[in-house]
């Protein structure tokens, strides 16, 4: 693969990590089968989601704020089943809870979100989330490493089968 090639393989991988709902960890395993070196895309992956989230903590009065306008004061009697189970998990387990299992139900950002709205602090909140995105990340990408050597996948992945083809 070439160089120019290979840099719009990260850039890739980078703006779906950072996209909410797609996550790192799932970027991560679809860069892995699609054949990418393993080592640079899981970093660019938790990369990208690791700057979302960070900055969504950092703007996250704003984005409530804007939230607010938007939706009105409606939202907040009638909380969605997605925020009373996320309600649950923080009564139940706290930050960390919420942070590690948070991301595999409704994804990362929203867990940050959630989180800052249950009562964590910024700086908690942001340790927290990047422990869980890191964890899962790595998770992930253990996973899908065992799962295409025990496939047998070939050397080459999809990605650069794509780009030959085209």
């Amino acid at each position: 693969m070439e160089f120019m090639e290979l840099l719009w393989a990260y850039l890739v991988v980078f703006v779906l990590a950072a996209v909410p709902f797609f996550e790192g960890y799932g970027v991560i395993a679809l860069a892995i089968i699609a054949g990418l070196p393993a080592v640079p895309s899981i970093l660019i992956a938790l990369l990208g989601n690791i700057l979302t989230v960070l900055l969504l903590i950092l703007f996250v009065n704003k984005i409530k704020e804007w939230r607010r306008k938007r939706k009105g004061e409606d939202e907040e009697k009638n909380p969605s089943k997605r925020a009373l189970r996320a309600q649950n998990l923080w009564k139940k387990y706290g930050l960390p809870g919420l942070a590690f299992i948070g991301p595999l139900f409704v994804g990362s950002h929203l867990t940050a979100f959630m989180s800052i709205s249950f009562g964590g602090t910024k700086k908690k909140t942001s340790i927290w989330m990047v422990a869980s995105i890191v964890v899962w990340g790595l998770v992930f990408a253990v996973l899908s490493l065992f799962g295409v050597d025990i496939l047998g996948y070939e050397d080459r992945g999809f990605f650069e089968d794509l780009i030959e083809n085209n």
